[in-house]
């Protein structure tokens, strides 16, 4: 079986990284059994999760896993989408990854009310004497990452404009289909709807999330995959949330 290394459950969501929600998902879309077992990074290969281990294989990086199972199992994840739809499904999960998810991790770990809310609590079990160096340490770290991603070069609502037009974009494609690239899913409903869940969380406050509920297209489509690959979680449609 299958043994999948993420974070696990919080802030509001089956699992707090977009990248293990991800690769989670793919594997329930593929049908296939896995175990789920918590994990910190430095485990990893690459020092990031997910990671799996599939027999005697240790594969880390969510689109380097799909890569394995696809090879492995047989599994086309994008098998209704014809050669252009494929094309554009990657480029759409480029922006969600490289832009989307950098906004995400501004308003989770930039943000001190959030952070000390949410990623401040990884270093709970960390020696008192160094608890607060970690935190600090972690959180600088993750800053720098944001400034080099590009969008923590800019004015805290410049980078939320800038975000906002990937959202724009992906709430285009969407449309009124049930997914973003037609009537059954593919790989990159997976990217897309580990980043929307993860701004959508009520756990969190913040101008990204705002600018989120107004795409009721976008809001309802996470509900929609909620319900679809996490039918036991509790989530409370967003659109309830507001109310």
């Amino acid at each position: 079986m299958i043994t999948l290394y993420g974070f696990g459950a919080g802030f509001g969501l089956p699992e707090i990284s977009p990248f293990v929600t991800k690769t989670e998902v793919q594997l329930k879309m593929a049908g296939l059994a896995y175990r789920k077992e918590k994990a910190k990074p430095p485990a990893s290969p690459k020092g990031q999760l997910p990671y799996i281990v599939d027999e005697a294989e240790t594969i880390a990086d969510s689109t380097f896993i799909r890569a394995h199972l696809e090879a492995k199992y047989g599994f086309d994840f994008d098998a209704p989408l014809s050669l252009q739809a494929r094309a554009q499904a990657w480029a759409f999960e480029r922006m969600i990854e490289h832009h989307i998810y950098w906004a995400l991790v501004g308003a989770r770990w930039i943000d001190g009310d959030n952070f000390a809310k949410g990623p401040a609590h990884f270093f709970d079990s960390a020696p008192a004497h160094l608890r607060e160096k970690m935190r600090e340490d972690a959180q600088f770290r993750v800053a720098e990452n944001y400034l080099l991603s590009g969008l923590g070069r800019h004015a805290p609502d410049e980078d939320i404009d800038l975000a906002a037009r990937s959202l724009f974009a992906l709430s285009v494609q969407l449309g009124d289909k049930p997914f973003l690239m037609g009537e059954a899913p593919c790989g990159t409903d997976a990217t897309a709807f580990g980043a929307l869940a993860g701004i959508l969380t009520p756990f969190f406050e913040s101008a990204l999330r705002q600018r989120t509920e107004q795409f009721a297209n976008l809001t309802a489509y996470v509900d929609r995959m909620m319900l679809l690959y996490y039918p036991e979680f509790a989530w409370a449609p967003v659109q309830q949330q507001a109310a």
